[in-house]
């Protein structure tokens, strides 16, 4: 198992919530976790690979004001997985908020695509979800106020692309998980609430899709009466 971290003072956020957003030291992730610090949330930052942005961010709210933390775990290995989400309840005392961006999209030919390279797509997006899911959402059962889940799911919206069987074979699965989640933590805690997003992965680094997509977390996580919805957003029609 290999996890490493880095702590960064302020444990106390300005609205007593706390959020958890995996992948979210660059992109979508990035614009994720400035959206809900802008509305007061201390944010776990997690990634996987990009530790030196994730700490870059981090630092950058904590000059704000705004409590921040930076960690890092493959969501592949589950034992690093369900640690990473307990640096989080051990450091900030709970979790209000999870966005779920992390995900990996490694094109390939068809005749070049193997069964490992399903595995590893399904690993990342959908089993590292649902282990992040599971620990953060225990957290969140035991909170009178519960708490919001989110995942996003790339590719699953808009024609399919050549080249991408691993990822939106994989993000498909996102919106059965949603609603096995939605209704496993309504049972024990109808405040804890769980939703998911569907993103045309054209345009990732568009910053105005990005910008969309914050926005819709943002409205999925404070609306309490939405719940087991997977909503479209930047996907191209016409």
């Amino acid at each position: 198992m290999h996890l490493s971290d880095e702590f960064l003072p302020g444990k106390t956020p300005p609205t007593g919530r706390v959020a958890l957003v995996t992948g979210g030291a660059v992109g979508i992730g990035a614009a994720v976790v400035r959206g809900l610090a802008g509305r007061g949330f201390a944010v776990a930052i997690h990634c996987h690979a990009s530790l030196r942005e994730a700490r870059d961010l981090a630092a950058s709210l904590v000059a704000a004001g705004l409590p921040s933390l930076a960690l890092t775990a493959d969501l592949r290995d589950e034992g690093a997985t369900r640690t990473m989400v307990h640096r989080v309840t051990d450091h900030f005392g709970r979790i209000d908020a999870l966005v779920t961006c992390a995900g990996i999209d490694r094109p390939a030919p068809l005749e070049e695509t193997t069964a490992d390279d399903l595995q590893n797509h399904f690993l990342v997006s959908c089993m590292g979800a649902f282990v992040t899911a599971q620990e953060a959402g225990a957290t969140m059962v035991r909170q009178e106020s519960g708490g919001g889940i989110v995942m996003l799911a790339a590719s699953t919206a808009g024609p399919p692309r050549p080249g991408h069987v691993g990822a939106i074979t994989a993000a498909a699965a996102l919106p059965g998980l949603v609603g096995a989640l939605a209704a496993e933590f309504a049972a024990r805690n109808p405040r804890v609430r769980v939703n998911g997003l569907l993103t045309s992965a054209a345009h990732p680094g568009d910053a105005i899709v990005a910008a969309d997509i914050a926005e819709a977390v943002a409205f999925l996580i404070g609306n309490g009466s939405v719940n087991a919805v997977c909503l479209p957003v930047g996907v191209a029609v016409g």
